[in-house]
């Protein structure tokens, strides 16, 4: 399966001593498009001290993979290269690539996160593939 075909990605994180540490994401394709780095990344987000947060502190180094939502993997590997995002631009961009991939559930998503004060304290990650998958 292609990744931009799935609807959970396996996002890979790598603790100190190299050890990797897979979990089901939602995640969505980077809307600008605007240069090859742009086509070749997604975003994704989590609560803003989950492992994988922590991890990416130490290591921007993670791959991704198709999966489903138990985290079953679908398709090849991909090597990339992870950042949290730090600017409010770069999170509105990339909350607006999720509302545009997942729709009603994303909306429905962030309606019950606000409700429970969780919304405001996400971590939005960019994850840049290091190969083209054109």
């Amino acid at each position: 399966m292609n990744l931009n075909d799935a609807t959970y990605i396996s996002f890979s994180t790598f603790r100190k001593n190299g050890d990797s540490v897979e979990t089901p994401v939602w995640f969505a394709p980077s809307i600008a498009q605007t240069s090859t780095e742009d086509k070749n990344s997604y975003y994704i987000f989590s609560a803003g001290e989950a492992g994988k947060v922590k991890r990416l502190r130490n290591f921007s180094r993670s791959r991704i993979a198709p999966c489903t939502v138990t985290g079953r993997i679908l398709g090849d590997w991909h090597d990339s290269e992870a950042v949290i995002l730090e600017s409010v631009e770069q999170i509105k961009t990339a909350h607006a690539a999720l509302v545009k991939h997942y729709g009603w559930q994303m909306r429905m998503l962030d309606i019950s996160s606000k409700l429970s004060g969780k919304f405001n304290k996400r971590a939005y990650i960019k994850v840049t593939l290091k190969e083209s998958l054109a």
